[in-house]
């Protein structure tokens, strides 16, 4: 059966979707943009959008019981493939040991005129 995960840590949706789904133990979080939940705002530099992007994603988890290390899968969305390098060096700071696979793709846009967007499954 299919249920819903909301955190009241991340920040809601921008639009007529679910932060995360979970279905039959597998979790499928939405698209994560960089967005800091207190304050609205969105960070400047790749590293740091990077960053909350993940941190987002990880508070998301926590409601369903699930840490970072339980990712299986996760898609880069990068508005620069120049930026990969930056991304990559904050990313693997949340995947010390158990890395899950992942794709990168270079967009023109992102919403809210966001750098990088990630999105994640896990699984309990």
């Amino acid at each position: 059966m299919k249920h819903v995960i909301t955190s009241p840590k991340a920040p809601a949706a921008v639009g007529p979707y679910s932060q995360a789904v979970e279905l039959n133990g597998t979790i499928f979080v939405s698209g994560q943009l960089p967005i800091d939940p207190t304050r609205g705002e969105i960070p400047e530099s790749v590293e740091s959008q990077t960053i909350m992007s993940l941190n987002n994603i990880k508070v998301i988890l926590e409601e369903a019981g699930l840490e970072m290390s339980d990712i299986v899968k996760t898609t880069v969305l990068l508005t620069d493939i120049g930026d990969f390098a930056e991304m990559n060096k904050a990313y693997a700071r949340f995947f010390p040991d158990s890395k899950p696979a992942r794709v990168c793709y270079q967009v023109s846009a992102l919403p809210k005129g966001a750098k990088v967007e990630i999105d994640a499954i896990a699984g309990k």
